[in-house]
């Protein structure tokens, strides 16, 4: 899941952002409004967590253009203020749900993760293949009953690819999608999970290399 988060509060901004790069998603983080315009342009997010009261070009003004572009990403939106006028205001904008602060960390990642899945098509609440068995919503995969020790990449790498199957998954779809901004294109970085993912699924081998396509289970 590629998730945007708009925060002026830095500190904010910047732990949401780890709180859910610790889930698997790929996150990127700006601070003002025309930052959020210029990344939705030019990256498709599955959700963009949105503060109302953000500098430059208003948090309601992003709402309104992201809604009349018909852009498929959903908007959380986030308050200070937690009325039911307010909430409803914000519905109206074009936002797909809203959350007031303060709010719990698992209350956001709960949502993220709703509006994510809506976002994309439907897939099966628990993801199988022969003896792989890979629940999103708990973030445990096991094969032959065994729980598999993979860290939040490899998660998200294996869930991306188990989700696709049986359409193979190029490098720059697994580091749009499971990798954010700050990954460099041109690095092993992709090849490497890849690779402690098939040692650690063990044999027979699951994860197939497809030549000029990418990678398939």
């Amino acid at each position: 899941m590629r998730v945007l988060v708009v925060e002026d509060q830095a500190e904010l901004a910047d732990s949401v952002g780890r709180m859910l790069r610790r889930e698997g998603m790929a996150v990127d983080v700006v601070y003002d409004g025309e930052q959020a315009l210029e990344r939705t342009g030019s990256v498709g997010y599955d959700v963009v967590v949105l503060d109302r009261d953000i500098p430059v070009v208003h948090g309601d003004d992003v709402c309104r253009r992201l809604s009349a572009r018909r852009d498929p990403v959903r908007v959380l939106m986030l308050t200070a203020s937690g009325t039911v006028a307010d909430r409803v205001e914000g519905l109206n904008l074009g936002a797909d749900d809203y959350l007031p602060k303060p709010f719990a960390y698992a209350e956001l990642i709960a949502r993220v993760r709703a509006m994510g899945r809506r976002s994309q098509p439907a897939v099966p609440p628990v993801l199988r293949h022969d003896d792989l068995c890979l629940d999103p919503a708990q973030r445990v995969a096991t094969r032959g009953g065994v729980r598999l020790p993979l860290t939040p990449k490899e998660f998200a790498v294996l869930e991306h690819l188990l989700a696709a199957r049986p359409r193979a998954v190029s490098t720059e779809e697994l580091l749009e999608q499971v990798w954010d901004e700050a990954a460099d294109p041109f690095t092993t970085t992709v090849k490497a999970t890849i690779n402690r993912l098939r040692a650690k699924l063990g044999e027979p081998p699951l994860i197939q290399t497809v030549p000029r396509s990418g990678y398939q289970i």
